[in-house]
């Protein structure tokens, strides 16, 4: 898996890209806990949830059918995600975790159409270095893991918030 900052960031970038007059700074920070969210399942090691199981970790907390189904919770309770432009950016920045997961050389792949099909999938190309859990970070396959982050999602992130910002002052001039 990304480290939970990196997954964080692709929602950032999106909301930077966008501009706060379509996804505003609360909004933002939505999207980025939603990003972060699906690593919780790790809870469940204490409670002997087995990393294969369903609830395991990389398993349903992963799939794309939970984000669309958090965010249909949250927008009951919240009224700026029932605007089609925010929820779309809610349940697309709680997916982006799943899919970014996939991405990554190790595990036993995400349930990314959970509930519909519980296989564990990787995507075709699998450039990310998957993070240690625990101590392990703090070590050289740590530095290689944000290495391989920075490369791969930081740096397409950093460019797209740039894109953004640089069109949306251009449109203004």
């Amino acid at each position: 898996m990304p480290t939970i900052l990196t997954h964080a960031v692709v929602p950032l970038a999106i909301a930077v890209a966008a501009g706060p007059a379509r996804i505003p700074p609360r909004l933002a920070v939505a999207g980025a806990v939603l990003a972060m969210l699906p690593d919780a399942d790790v809870i469940g090691f204490g409670f002997g949830v087995d990393y294969a199981d369903t609830w395991g970790h990389r398993g349903a907390t992963h799939a794309i059918a939970l984000a669309v189904l958090v965010t249909g919770a949250l927008a009951m309770v919240w009224r700026e995600a029932r605007k089609p432009l925010a929820f779309a950016f809610l349940a697309f920045a709680m997916a982006s975790h799943g899919l970014l997961d996939s991405l990554t050389d190790g595990g036993l792949g995400i349930a990314l159409w959970w509930p519909f099909d519980n296989a564990r999938l990787f995507a075709p190309v699998t450039p990310i270095r998957v993070s240690p859990i625990g101590a392990g970070f703090f070590s050289t396959r740590g530095l290689e893991t944000l290495w391989s982050e920075m490369r791969w999602v930081w740096l397409p992130c950093l460019a797209l918030a740039l894109t953004g910002l640089a069109l949306r002052r251009r449109v203004r001039t």
